[in-house]
């Protein structure tokens, strides 16, 4: 979905399947904010499309809040025949232009090379689950389950935690082991902490091995959830008590999710 200053632009298809665009010129301001929450990567074309559209009737200060960073997971090239989209895509970003570029938890350090760069702040809204939850710091903890995560967050929640270590083939991308660092105290209720999660295979391998170690009841706090989390196992397996997430990509409903804020 793209929005031109909290109004959405109209696409449509002519008969060939090309797009067929409308928006409203009584949304136009000085400085036009366009909001593009992700949903296919056809919505690309239709943000170059609606910037030279801009462009052309004299709009120079155009701001992009972008809250999910596409192409995020293919960060890197290691091989010939790996195309690095990543790359590609924010030079596309950068030939548009933008005043800012507002992005919400982006994955990968190589989002810096996107201009004008402006991060949305996401430390209040993790906070809220611990709040509400009631978490006491002598006896429950936050979980982070890889070693990026520990860097991303630790240092920025003031909260006890652990962490956890998996093993997984790169070819399959199958999770191998999975192991905790430490063991949670008994009954201690638990959230964990993640930018994205796709079907929560990673988060299943560590609620598993936070039960098996006592936990209480556990949570889950991801920046951006993907709608394909209601295919995986995490959701149907009855170890996660709840789910909290931004309204950056997840657009369905279900009674263990909570879109707790949203990300602009």
């Amino acid at each position: 979905m793209i929005l031109l200053n909290n109004e959405e632009v109209r696409i449509g298809r002519f008969p060939d399947g090309t797009l067929h665009m409308k928006q409203n010129c009584a949304s136009w301001e000085p400085e036009d904010v366009i909001c593009w929450r992700y949903e296919s990567s056809e919505e690309l074309l239709a943000l170059y499309f609606l910037v030279n559209h801009l462009r052309e009737h004299g709009h120079d200060i155009i701001s992009l809040v972008m809250p999910y960073l596409p192409n995020a997971r293919m960060d890197r090239a290691e091989r010939e025949e790996d195309v690095f989209t990543l790359k590609y895509f924010i030079n596309f970003i950068n030939s548009l232009d933008f005043y800012t570029v507002r992005v919400l938890d982006p994955h990968s350090a190589a989002s810096l090379m996107i201009d004008r760069l402006s991060l949305i702040d996401y430390v209040p809204e993790i906070k809220k689950p611990i709040k509400t939850l009631g978490f006491h710091e002598n006896a429950d903890t936050l979980f982070f389950p890889d070693d990026g995560a520990v860097k991303r967050y630790a240092g920025k929640l003031g909260f006890p935690y652990t962490y956890g270590t998996k093993t997984r083939d790169w070819q399959t991308g199958q999770i191998l082991s999975y192991h905790t660092n430490r063991p949670v105290n008994e009954g201690a209720n638990i959230l964990i902490v993640d930018d994205i999660c796709s079907y929560g295979g990673t988060f299943l391998h560590a609620a598993r091995a936070l039960k098996k170690q006592g936990a209480g009841c556990i949570y889950l706090y991801v920046n951006h959830l993907e709608n394909s989390v209601l295919k995986g196992e995490l959701i149907k397996e009855d170890l996660i008590n709840r789910i909290y997430t931004s309204d950056s990509l997840f657009t369905k409903e279900h009674p263990k999710i909570t879109v707790l804020w949203e990300a602009r």
